[in-house]
C-alpha cells in the first residue's frame, strides 16, 4: 500500500474513529489510523466494563432532543446510522443484540471485548493499517495535502509502518481525538491547542455525566456511602426528571444527576430538589400520618429508604419539627451542591469544537480536508446509549466524507 498517494488518514483509535476508518475503507479509500496508545480501542473496552451499552431502542425521532443543540444536524446524522443501523453493524460481526429492560441496546454477554476484537480484525483483513504509540503533535499543508505530525508516546513502540515516520501525509484527515474524560484511555483533552493555531474555535472543556461534590455530614457517610437511592423525581432549576442517585464520599452520582448536569453547571448556586416519594401525592402522605407523630413510624408508614430516612435525619434534621414540615421535606428535599466532579473522572465531556466551524460532512471549514468526529465536537447526551451512538453517527458521516473528498481531489 501506497501511503504517499489516496489515502485517508484517522487519528484516534476509539469507536468514532474506528468507524470511519471502516466507512472510509468500504468507498475505496486507502486508511491508515494513528493512535498515541499501545492498542486502540481503550474507551470502548472502558465503557463496557459495566455492560457494553450500544445505543437504544426507542424510536429515532426521539433521539435529536437527546442531544439537546443542532436537532436537524442530528436528524441527518441518525438518517445515515441510526439506532437500527448500529444494531445490524453489530449483527454483521455476529454479535446479536437485545433490548433491555430500561431500553437500552446491549449485545448478548454484555461485553465490549469480543466485539472489538472482531471488529478489528474485519477492519485489518479489509486492508485498514494501524499505526500506535504515535502521538499527534501538528498539521500542516503541502503541495495541497496534509500531512499530519506525530512524536512517540512514552516508550510504546511505533508498529505496521516500517519506517516509522514521524509525520503522515494524506489527502484526507479524520480527527478522531476524543474529548477531556478518561484521559488513561488517551481521550486526555489537550488537542485544542493544535487547531486553535489555526484559528478553529474550540468551546472549554467541561465535565459531563459526572458527580457533583456535596459537604456531606460524617454521621451521613456512615449510614449510607454507596447506597443508592430509586425510583426518584429530581429537579434543577426548571427542569425535571425522574431516577437514581447514589451516594458517595464525595457527593451524588447517577443517572438522575448525570441528565440534570447541563443545567446545574448553568446555576449560580446549583441545587437538587429530591422528591423521595413522587407516586404519593401530600394528602395522601398525609392520610397515611394518621394518628403517628413520631418521625420513624412516619417513614415506615411512607415506605420510605434507609438511604432517604438518613437523608432526612443527618442533614438539617431540626428542619421537620412537625408534620407539615416532614412532608415538605420528603417531597421537596433541598440539597446544594459544591460544584462538578473533575472532567477527567466524568463519563463524557461538553466543550470541543464548534458545531459552526463545520459544514454537513463535519469538515472543518477553515481546513478543507479535515474531518472530525466523536467527543471532539461540542455536544454531549446522557447515557443510555445515546454517546456512542453519536460517535458511530459522527464516525460515520465523517469517514464517508473524507473518502469522498478524496476521490473529488484526484
Amino acid at each position: 500500500m501506497s501511503i504517499e498517494t489516496n489515502s485517508v488518514l484517522i487519528i484516534g483509535g476509539g469507536p468514532a474513529g474506528l468507524r470511519a476508518a471502516e466507512v472510509a475503507n468500504a468507498a475505496g479509500a486507502q486508511v491508515i489510523v494513528a493512535d498515541a496508545q499501545r492498542s486502540v480501542g481503550r474507551k470502548f473496552l472502558v465503557a463496557g466494563r459495566g455492560g457494553l451499552n450500544l445505543t437504544h431502542a426507542e424510536p429515532v425521532e426521539s433521539f435529536p432532543a437527546r442531544y439537546l443543540d443542532e436537532p436537524e444536524r442530528w436528524r441527518d446524522l441518525l438518517r445515515e446510522f441510526g439506532p437500527d443501523d448500529l444494531r445490524a453493524w453489530a449483527t454483521t460481526l455476529g454479535v446479536e443484540t437485545y433490548v433491555g429492560t430500561s431500553g437500552r441496546v446491549f449485545p448478548r454477554g454484555q461485553k465490549a471485548a469480543g466485539l472489538l476484537r472482531a471488529w478489528l480484525r474485519r477492519l485489518r483483513a479489509s486492508g485498514v493499517q494501524f499505526r500506535t504509540g504515535s502521538r499527534f503533535s501538528g498539521l500542516t499543508r503541502e503541495a495541497g495535502r496534509w500531512r499530519a505530525q506525530f512524536e512517540p508516546q512514552g516508550t510504546a513502540p511505533m508498529v505496521t509502518i516500517p519506517d516509522n515516520k514521524s509525520s503522515l501525509p494524506a489527502d484526507a484527515i479524520v480527527l478522531a481525538l476524543g474529548g477531556a474524560s478518561w484521559p488513561e484511555t488517551g481521550s486526555d483533552g489537550t488537542w485544542p491547542a493544535i487547531l486553535a493555531t489555526h484559528g478553529v474555535e474550540i468551546a472549554p472543556w467541561q465535565p459531563a455525566n459526572c458527580g457533583w461534590e456535596v459537604d456531606w455530614p460524617a454521621k451521613l457517610l456512615a449510614r449510607a456511602e454507596g447506597m443508592p437511592l430509586k425510583n426518584l423525581t429530581v429537579r434543577a432549576g426548571n427542569e425535571s426528571v425522574s431516577g437514581e442517585l447514589l451516594i458517595t464520599r464525595h457527593g451524588l452520582e447517577g443517572g438522575a444527576i448525570y441528565r440534570l448536569g447541563r443545567m446545574l453547571r448553568s446555576m449560580s448556586a446549583p441545587c437538587l430538589v429530591i422528591d423521595f416519594k413522587p407516586q404519593l401525592a401530600i394528602e395522601a402522605l398525609r392520610e397515611r400520618a394518621v394518628n403517628l407523630s413520631d418521625p420513624h413510624d412516619l417513614f415506615r408508614a411512607w415506605k420510605l429508604s434507609a438511604v432517604a430516612i438518613a437523608l432526612l435525619e443527618t442533614v438539617s434534621p431540626d428542619e421537620h419539627r412537625d408534620l407539615a414540615r416532614l412532608i415538605e421535606r420528603v417531597k421537596s428535599f433541598s440539597l446544594s451542591l459544591r460544584g462538578p466532579r473533575p472532567v477527567a473522572e466524568a463519563i463524557s465531556s461538553a466543550g470541543g469544537i464548534r458545531w459552526r466551524e463545520l459544514d454537513d460532512n463535519l469538515m472543518v471549514r477553515k481546513l478543507p480536508g479535515i474531518f472530525v468526529a466523536g467527543e471532539m465536537i461540542d455536544w454531549e447526551a446522557p447515557t443510555g446509549g445515546y454517546l456512542l451512538q453519536g460517535c458511530f453517527a459522527t464516525g460515520t458521516r465523517a469517514g464517508r466524507a473524507a473518502a469522498g473528498h478524496n476521490h473529488a481531489e484526484h
